[in-house]
């Protein structure tokens, strides 16, 4: 039976997609089609669909906002699961409760609403809550990991409660990395006046529109300890360097620009950059990216 059937039958309530565009989907806009996606509605829906995957040893992978990612080209004979309609947000005093499915816009004003802040360095980010603290999303000011609490999480088809020291939080690096799914997140910030996190905000925002414009993944690699990634680009002479329809960014060298290319052009213009830089520099980056399905 089509793997789109059989989750049909097995799921008649979950919300389906057949040959699901990862192009359409991702900010960096190339790659290919998967066989299905799938966007359950709770966390307990997820954990049924997920454990059944495993079982039926189907491929899947997980797609939040489809920032920091590159999809392959061709065909995904597997199911692209998305928490995109678990939108709910709740607070208790200084502390957000958001389902992974939420924007980093969304989390960002409900934060401001209610006075409660830390929020700030994440405005503007593309992201969903699950997708960014799966990659602990942020900037040199703030990550989610200054933030997280608690995080409900699935793992091996089971719901799992994990405390911050077990999300292992690194630069752009967390267990959820290994395949568990983030479905929902206790963040504590601290009291604050929304008129001084409106403030805050904006600089953060206004901080971001100088970033290059047109279909990207955001930055390509991990800063280095003490050390720019885009400098290091920079200064290796690779800027507006391209591979077919790919190309080193002018205004920012950690951006990879899709200016109608193929997933294959973006991927090997990565390999030729890192190559580059450790051959010049002998420093070797790292993707802060992440290679999907």
């Amino acid at each position: 039976m089509e793997l789109f059937a059989r989750l049909r039958e097995r799921f008649p309530h979950l919300r389906l997609e057949r040959d699901f565009s990862f192009a359409r989907h991702t900010t960096i806009g190339c790659g290919g089609v998967a066989a299905a996606a799938a966007c359950p509605a709770s966390g307990e829906e997820s954990a049924a669909l997920l454990g059944f995957l495993l079982r039926e040893r189907i491929p899947f992978c997980y797609l939040g906002a489809g920032a920091n990612v590159l999809p392959a080209d061709g065909r995904f004979e597997g199911v692209v699961v998305r928490f995109s309609v678990m939108r709910a947000l709740d607070s208790d005093g200084e502390t957000v409760c958001a389902e992974a499915g939420v924007s980093g816009g969304a989390l960002c004003r409900f934060a401001l609403e209610r006075g409660v802040s830390g929020f700030e360095p994440l405005t503007g980010i593309p992201m969903s809550v699950g997708g960014g603290v799966t990659m602990n999303a942020g900037v040199r000011e703030g990550h989610f990991s200054d933030l997280v609490d608690r995080v409900v999480g699935i793992e091996k088809g089971k719901l799992r409660l994990f405390r911050r020291e077990d999300c292992r939080f690194a630069e752009k690096e967390s267990v959820f990395q290994g395949g568990i799914a983030v479905v929902r997140v206790y963040l504590k910030g601290t009291p604050c006046y929304s008129d001084e996190i409106a403030r805050r905000s904006c600089y953060f925002r206004v901080r971001r529109r100088t970033l290059p414009s047109g279909r990207s993944m955001g930055c390509v690699f991990v800063n280095p300890k003490g050390e720019s990634a885009g400098r290091l680009i920079e200064a290796c002479g690779l800027k507006n360097r391209s591979v077919g329809g790919a190309r080193v960014s002018r205004e920012h060298a950690n951006f990879i620009l899709n200016e109608g290319g193929s997933a294959r052009d973006v991927k090997r213009l990565i390999a030729l950059v890192r190559e580059e830089v450790e051959r010049k520099t002998g420093i070797r980056l790292r993707e802060e990216i992440r290679y999907i399905p």
